[in-house]
This record gives C-alpha cells, sequence and structure tokens, in this order.
C-alpha cells in the first residue's frame, strides 16, 4: 500500500483536489497540518515514516516553513516533492535565476545590491522602467515597477525602514517589453502538463491570479515546452511552475515556483494536474 503524506499550513483548492484525486486512484493521501505538528531533527528515521509515510507532498505556503520541514524530514531518509534544494533555490529568486542562467536559458539582465547606494548605481546601470523585487516571496507582493530615479528613492527608503535584512536586498531586474501578459508552465518529472497566459487585473501590471488577474489557455508549443523542462531541470526538477515573457527576442524564464498553485490553470486548461501529480508521486516512492 503507498502511503502518501500532504504537510499544508492552510487547505486550498489544490489541497482539496490532491485529496480527490487520490481517492479517485485508491490511495489513501494522509494531511498534516504543519501548523499542529512538532518534529525532532534527531529522531529515528523508522518513527517519522510511521507518521508521514514513503513519499511527503510539501504544500506549505510559507516558504521557511516548508523548507525546514523538508530539511528535517529529508534528513531523516523520507522523499520529500519538492526536495530540499529544489525549494531552496526556487524559493530565492536570485538562486533561481543563477540556476537557470547556468544552464543558458534566456532570462532578464538581472542586477543585485546590498545598499541603497548600490541599489541606486544598479538602477542607473539597469535604465528605467526597471522592476525592484524582494528575493523571498510571492503574490506579486512587494514587486514594483520603477519608473525614474524619484520613484526609486522612494521606494528604496520605505525599504530601509522595514525590519527585515531581506529587504536589504535590492534584487533588479530589467523590464521586458512584452505583450500584457506572461505564462505559466506546469510540469511534473519530465512532462509538461499544461500552459495557459496570465492576464493582470485591470490597473495593475502584475499577472498574478492572486491579485485579480485570470488565466487563459495557451498553446503548449515545442519551443515553449523545451524551454519550461530545461528550467525545471536547471532547478533540480519536481513539480513546479515555470513563468515566462514573450519578449521581443524570444521566451525569457523570469521565475520557477516550487509549490504552485494551479486551480487557475485548471479552469484554463482542464487538464488533470492533481492527479498527474499523484501520480508522479507514486513514481517517486518506486524509484
Amino acid at each position: 500500500m503507498v502511503r502518501i503524506s500532504l504537510v499544508y499550513d492552510r487547505v486550498r483548492w489544490e489541497e482539496k483536489a490532491l485529496i480527490e484525486a487520490s481517492e479517485r486512484l485508491g490511495l489513501n493521501l494522509n494531511p498534516i497540518d504543519s501548523k499542529e505538528i512538532y518534529l525532532n531533527a534527531t529522531e529515528n528515521p523508522d518513527k517519522l515514516e510511521g507518521t508521514f509515510g514513503d513519499v511527503v507532498l510539501q504544500r506549505c505556503i510559507s516558504y521557511f516553513r516548508g523548507l525546514h520541514i523538508t530539511a528535517v524530514l529529508e534528513g531523516s531518509g523520507l522523499r520529500v516533492i519538492n526536495p530540499f534544494n529544489v525549494s531552496l533555490i526556487c524559493g530565492n529568486k536570485l538562486f533561481t535565476i543563477i540556476a537557470l542562467s547556468k544552464l543558458g536559458i534566456h532570462v532578464p539582465r538581472t542586477l543585485v545590491a546590498f545598499t541603497n547606494e548600490g541599489a541606486v548605481k544598479a538602477l542607473e546601470e539597469l535604465g528605467y522602467p526597471a522592476v525592484l523585487k524582494p528575493v523571498v516571496g510571492s503574490w506579486g507582493r512587494l514587486v514594483a515597477l520603477v519608473k525614474d530615479k524619484e520613484s526609486a528613492q522612494a521606494l528604496i527608503e520605505a525599504r530601509e525602514e522595514m525590519q527585515n535584512s531581506l529587504m536589504q536586498i535590492y534584487y533588479l531586474q530589467e523590464y521586458i517589453k512584452r505583450p500584457p501578459r506572461d505564462i505559466r508552465v506546469l510540469t511534473v518529472g519530465d512532462e509538461v502538463i499544461a500552459a495557459a497566459y496570465r492576464y493582470p487585473a485591470e490597473g495593475d501590471w502584475r499577472t498574478n491570479v492572486a491579485r485579480g488577474g485570470r488565466m487563459e489557455p495557451c498553446r503548449l508549443t515545442d519551443d515553449l515546452a523545451e524551454i519550461a523542462l530545461k528550467a525545471s531541470r536547471a532547478v533540480g526538477g519536481g513539480v513546479l511552475a515555470v513563468d515566462c515573457m514573450e519578449s521581443p527576442n524570444g521566451i525569457v524564464v523570469h521565475e520557477v515556483n516550487n509549490t504552485p498553485e494551479f486551480k487557475g490553470l485548471y479552469s484554463a486548461t482542464r487538464a488533470d494536474i492533481p492527479e498527474k501529480i499523484i501520480r508522479y508521486a507514486v513514481k517517486v516512492m518506486k524509484k
């Protein structure tokens, strides 16, 4: 009997869909609320396996919570989707862009600075407009379009006041001239499952569905599939959402998401993403 657990910190549409998919496949998916547990980092691995089963789907919204849970479970010999190194890379935009660039994937020009003075110099090098992002974060939060030097100074001063050391890492990218949309491609292992355009909500430039954006089907061309799989391999593989933009010079990959939400992608494409993920977990367990 395959034993799979689902570690979460909030039950969203995606987690419900994964539980329903496992039931359709006759599998016993064990949901575990990460907020109600503690872990012994030096415990006998057999005890952890008794609780978490053969393979663990880590679906925490909190990046650091999920990363540390993965570290303990993987350190005890359990298989986690996605593995620790994949989570570490994809949870940090700078680490991701470095991994993508190493494999020759086309990415936006990216500069990083560590002081307000350095950030101003970096923006002068990039030119305006540019994009300022937190190195760790999701749903488009604190992502800003920096239109000129004056707005840059205001944004940098605001970040200097934040009592968060990560906000003193200035992750800056060139603004890619693109249609008013980007493309999300979901990969599971070596398979590309679906792709959809993401359009921003009215009055916003960010395409995140969490900010009111919408998704429409995107034809999955051989070129797009090849880029998505290459991006997946660059960060270590697993269940991943690869976000791309259509630049004048071709597809540019700007982020890879480690615990992707896929309700919007499912609604746009009707691809059975939950079942694909559960079948992949079974495949990982049998390796």
